[in-house]
């Protein structure tokens, strides 16, 4: 009988067991579907936003990145315990200091997606700087766990180290200023200007989190997915550069069509780095359909842009072929095909 009792309880954990993996599966499952969808809408709100900015010149969309969101944590506790017996105060007397502390956290978690919410973030990172250097001692951990998830798949990462809390505020600054960028009106010089702007910051807080946060436990923050993101910037920073000189052109020498055919064909270089970059086995299923289709389309576009400009500088200037201003009017290369 006690054998029998013993086989029972063993089957019955090892249900248990499986019925729970099964029901984890099936969270993990459900927030990748709806972290997926969350990017889906995010990049078609950029993209409908984009369009009812550009009246006058046609430009394909960037590709903006979603925040990192994280858990509720309340810190009052390990703060108040470490106070009193590090410190030998009385941890009352801060109370005040560390519920501000707890607001700041909290209002961070949902910043608004412009400079406010940037500065937001920044004042967080900075006082997570000054937390760190007085409360978390190598030698001693406060039991707090920082809970995070993956910005594209939403798949959760648990951590006691306060370099997680500081990696992921720091991956989410990125992230806004490639909101911020995808956000701006390219159709004048003053928001292309802002956009270059916004995308440098980001690719310069990545290359940073991927030179410091090599041990991150998240995908979104290793150095092949912080790789891709750097690339993916510095690329939109260059179509934003190739923007700008054909925003600029005055006339159609030459020179000036020369010098847009060479922009547009190094958006189209960079663009295929990004692409090969987003192929490698690892993180080929990780990257979102979304941006491998759009990377390869704005890849056959710019070359096709190049391949314009370098033949209306080729052709006689009398007027037989289109108007370059006019074709950047009415859509690129595409009504070239048309006409």
């Amino acid at each position: 009988r006690a054998k029998l009792n013993q086989q029972i309880n063993r089957e019955l954990r090892l249900r248990t067991g499986a019925e729970n993996l099964y029901r984890y599966q099936c969270v993990l499952i459900l927030k990748s579907d709806v972290r997926k969808n969350f990017i889906a809408k995010e990049f078609v709100l950029v993209t409908e936003a984009s369009s009812t900015q550009r009246q006058h010149i046609v430009s394909v969309p960037m590709i903006p990145l979603g925040l990192k969101e994280t858990k509720e944590i309340d810190m009052t506790v390990p703060l108040q315990d470490f106070i009193s017996e590090h410190y030998g105060e009385d941890a009352s007397l801060y109370l005040n200091e560390i519920r501000d502390f707890m607001e700041l956290r909290q209002a961070m978690r949902t910043p608004s997606r412009n400079e406010t919410g940037q500065e937001l973030l920044m004042e967080y990172y900075n006082q997570l700087y000054f937390l760190d250097q007085r409360f978390f001692s190598p030698h001693r951990s406060l039991g707090i766990h920082f809970h995070w998830y993956d910005s594209l798949t939403g798949v959760p990462s648990v951590q006691r180290e306060l370099a997680f809390e500081k990696g992921s505020v720091l991956f989410n600054i990125g992230s806004l200023y490639t909101q911020i960028g995808a956000r701006q009106d390219r159709s004048t010089l003053t928001g292309i200007q802002s956009a270059i702007d916004a995308f440098q910051r980001a690719a310069g807080v990545f290359l940073y989190l991927q030179e410091n946060f090599s041990h991150a436990p998240s995908l979104d923050m290793s150095s092949p997915a912080l790789s891709i993101l750097v690339r993916l910037m510095v690329a939109q920073v260059q179509e934003c550069v190739c923007e700008k000189v054909i925003i600029n052109m005055q006339d159609n020498n030459m020179n000036v069509l020369l010098q847009a055919a060479k922009e547009a064909a190094r958006v189209s270089d960079v663009y295929s780095l990004v692409l090969q970059a987003m192929s490698v086995p690892l993180l080929k299923d990780y990257v979102p359909f979304s941006w491998i289709s759009m990377v390869q389309v704005k890849t056959h576009h710019f070359r096709a842009l190049a391949h314009y400009y370098t033949a209306a500088a080729l052709c006689d200037s009398s007027g037989e072929l289109l108007n370059v201003s006019s074709v950047r009017r009415s859509g690129g290369p595409a009504a070239v095909l048309a006409f």
